[in-house]
């Protein structure tokens, strides 16, 4: 007989000691493949172009910066196109015309307030395609033509607001064009997007016969430092947050994926632990009867390889499924735009299956270790109890990982700082709960001891309770692990979203101290800021918000990171902001000089008076001097640069708001007047808004961890049940010997609660050193904000799935009568 043949033999005759293991790899699936989808829409998801439909072919700047090991960066402003490039790209073979095109945001003022819109270049008309239905082109520049739709008819006066600039033109023409949509000269267009010299893309409008990835290839080698895209990448030049998305995607499921793979092998590893220990005396027989050690692995290996493969294709189908209503809750969370679309393949199920069948042969190998080794003289005397300690092996690995887990948790933060620090603190609590899952049985037994020390064990319940935790430490320290991972996961998990908002929120509301917040519908523009500064008495700072890529060393190699940025003036700055300077002086931003947060100095090995390297959030290279090194990094952004440099570099070339003190609130309303559109709102109004804003990605990171909390919080269910269910007999010879059923229960009461304070309080110690390392990294302080309410949520849940995992199952098991219940086998 084969060993697959046994495995399959087996596999029917323990169905009930499989379904754990089953449970644990199906639910592993069903996230993997969740983590895959995201992936691989990170790669190939997005929209279908729509302005660009009609062209085969758009060429857009470099948006993206290939880094190390294949990596790359998308920046977060539109990289443009020199105007130079069209005549270049029109005279490529094969191109019939070239369409350069500018979006401009903006407003239209009407009787009722203002209308949203895009302004464009009467060029890309041709791209519609949009026809006149009265008037004539635009062909001065204080010329537009609006949307029919809008009731406008040539002649008529129409205002167009930037930054809370208003212009006035006069319509020349109406069009079919949605209503939204307003054409101005080509030249006109790129004057009022602030790149007069440049286009965000150039459409490209092929001949016949002639393919749009040949045209595509013939662009990029005729026209150096430019993309041309095909297909539905197209739609990146449209809107730039779709490849922000994508980026996004990628790396939010990546980090989780290489988690949800980490837990799963733990819990598998857990779960298949505990049903091959029911089974030694199985085990014990065929050693017995000649059965080698490689036989045994074999069997295992298989029995483990049908029963995952079977659940983790079964899995895959609900991953897929619940794509869609992620995919949902990603767009309502303002994480991807509305009409984002995942890609749904095969690469990611068959990924996935691979994975959970890979993980989970591992663990029933690692769980088979004991069951091949064991001595065929002594199997079967061996095999009717545990062990009476655990070997030198695992005490010495378990606690190791422990000591490594608090020492990386601790260390790195201390030593190099920064995201690496920071991702190192978080993965330590994985080292620290795998190395307590090892020595679980030593401190399932350093808890029972000290209860028995302050009077457990003195009723029968409890003497019994204490004596069969101490007895069992094996089977019940397994079956503790996925406990205590649940609650340092939850744990590291809400403290840090916790600890980040308490340090934001507390920077902001301390380092803002203007009076006032001017903020207009995609901007502020300078002109605003100069009338504000003529008020009497006022100042008026200009702040700009972007991201830089900064490149530094890191243990001796060159790592670019993605860093938030502000860009302020010199001057004025202090009265209006306070970064909480440490050393330095942000006068010394006038002369190409940069201020750093003290989180990035210590990332980037920089002080004041060297220099960094980075690129702008166009990707504009940019080597500046650090002036000042401050500590309010989360509220106010970790890099600091003159204004100027950075909103020259920015998509709309206008201020994101500006901070306004000393002004009399009448006379700043009266210079506001002439500036329709811009809205004043007071300090904590706007520290209120800032704060929702970043609540995105904070509440996507915590979706996808609940998602992994449920999947440990069914493995905490799963293990506790097999392992209690499968004491049935131990519960009938007790019963024969005289126990009543209300003692059995009591007894399993007890041990319930010794499984819960050893987990509510490892996990809790787990969850520590990641938790100051991860403090120390982001805010520089050691103590973490752990909100006591969440605290005792977590502990509450662990309590609830620990206890009813325990008392349910033993329900059951004593409503079957004892002579009964003795015959189940082992």
């Amino acid at each position: 007989m084969s060993v697959f043949a046994l495995a399959r033999q087996t596999l029917r005759g323990h169905l009930s000691g499989f379904v754990a293991a089953f449970v644990a790899v199906f639910c592993g699936s069903v996230l993997i493949t969740l983590c895959g989808i995201l992936i691989d829409s990170g790669q190939r998801g997005g929209i279908p172009p729509q302005r660009y439909a009609s062209a085969p072919v758009v060429v857009t700047g470099p948006q993206e910066l290939y880094l190390e090991f294949g990596m790359t960066h998308r920046f977060v402003e539109r990289v443009p196109v020199p105007v130079s490039h069209l005549d270049a790209v029109a005279k490529v073979p094969g191109v019939r015309d070239a369409v350069g095109d500018v979006t401009v945001r903006a407003e239209r003022g009407t009787a009722g307030g203002a209308e949203s819109l895009e302004v464009h270049g009467w060029s890309s008309s041709a791209l519609g395609p949009i026809t006149l239905v009265d008037g004539t082109p635009p062909a001065g520049p204080d010329e537009v033509v609006l949307s029919a739709d809008t009731g406008a008819r040539p002649g008529d006066t129409a205002e167009i607001r930037t930054g809370g600039v208003a212009t006035s033109y006069r319509v020349v023409g109406v069009t079919t064009a949605a209503r939204d949509q307003a054409f101005l000269t080509d030249e006109g267009a790129r004057t009022l997007s602030g790149r007069p010299d440049a286009v965000d893309a150039i459409a490209v409008l092929s001949e016949p016969d002639v393919s749009a990835d040949e045209l595509a290839e013939r662009i990029r080698a005729a026209v150096p430092d430019v993309e041309a895209l095909v297909g539905d990448d197209r739609a990146d030049a449209e809107f730039l947050d779709v490849g922000t998305s994508r980026s996004f995607l990628m790396l939010i499921a990546g980090s989780f994926g290489g988690t949800m793979l980490m837990v799963v092998l733990a819990i598998v590893a857990v779960t298949l632990g505990l049903s091959v220990q029911q089974r030694r005396r199985e085990f014990a027989l065929l050693r017995a009867i000649a059965a080698t050690p490689r036989q045994i692995y074999a069997l295992i290996a298989s029995e483990t390889a049908v029963l995952a493969t079977v659940a983790a294709v079964l899995g895959a189908l609900p991953g897929v499924g619940l794509s869609f209503p992620l995919r949902d809750a990603l767009a309502a969370f303002g994480v991807i735009p509305p009409e984002f679309e995942f890609v749904l393949g095969p690469l990611p199920v068959v990924v996935s299956v691979v994975a959970c069948v890979a993980c989970a042969v591992v663990a029933g190998v690692i769980a088979a270790r004991r069951a091949a080794r064991i001595s065929p003289v002594s199997a079967l005397g061996e095999a009717t109890r545990e062990p009476p300690r655990l070997g030198r092996g695992r005490l010495v690995t378990g606690w190791s990982l422990v000591v490594v887990g608090v020492v990386t948790g601790i260390a790195l933060p201390l030593t190099i700082g920064g995201p690496t620090a920071t991702a190192g603190a978080a993965g330590s609590a994985l080292l620290v709960v795998i190395g307590m899952g090892l020595v679980g049985p030593r401190l399932l037994t350093m808890t029972t001891s000290l209860l028995g020390r302050i009077g457990f064990a003195r009723p029968a319940a409890g003497w019994l309770a204490y004596h069969t935790a101490r007895a069992h430490s094996r089977r019940l320290g397994s079956a503790t692990t996925p406990l205590v991972l649940g609650v340092t996961m939850a744990l590291v998990q809400i403290a840090t979203i916790t600890t980040t908002t308490a340090a934001t929120e507390r920077q902001l509301e301390t380092g803002l101290v203007s009076d006032y917040v001017l903020i207009a519908p995609g901007g502020v523009a300078p002109e605003v800021v100069d009338a504000v500064g003529r008020v009497p008495n006022a100042t008026a700072v200009p702040v700009a918000h972007s991201q830089v890529l900064v490149t530094y060393d890191e243990w001796g190699e060159q790592t670019s990171e993605a860093y938030s940025a502000q860009g302020v003036p010199p001057s004025g700055i202090e009265k209006v902001m306070d970064l909480d300077m440490r050393s330095g002086d942000l006068a010394g931003l006038a002369d190409d000089g940069v201020a750093v947060s003290e989180f990035a100095a210590r990332t980037f090995g920089v002080d004041v008076g060297e220099s960094l390297t980075m690129r702008l959030g166009d990707g504009t290279p940019h080597t500046a001097t650090v002036v000042a090194v401050y500590g309010n990094g989360l509220g106010f952004g970790d890099v600091t640069l003159p204004n100027d440099v950075l909103v020259e570099h920015t998509t709309s070339g206008l201020n994101t708001y500006v901070l306004v003190r000393g002004a009399a609130p009448d006379a700043l309303r009266a210079v506001l007047a002439d500036h329709p559109g811009v809205e004043v709102t007071d300090r904590n109004s706007f520290v209120a808004g800032r704060e929702t804003d970043e609540n995105g990605e904070n509440a996507v990171a915590l979706l996808l961890n609940l998602a992994l909390l449920a999947f440990v919080s069914i493995a905490v269910v799963n293990v506790l049940v097999l392992a209690t269910a499968a004491r049935a007999r131990e519960f009938a010879l007790l019963r024969l010997v005289g126990a009543g059923t209300r003692q059995v229960s009591a007894m399993m009461h007890g041990e319930a609660a010794i499984v819960v304070l050893t987990s509510v309080v490892f996990g809790t110690l787990a969850a520590v050193p990641p938790l100051v390392g991860i403090s120390l990294s982001l805010t520089g302080d050691a103590l973490p904000s752990v909100p006591p309410l969440a605290y005792l949520g977590v502990v509450a849940v662990a309590v609830v799935l620990g206890w009813c995992s325990i008392a349910l199952p033993t329900r059951f098991a004593l409503r079957e009568k004892p002579v009964e219940a003795m015959g189940v086998g082992e």
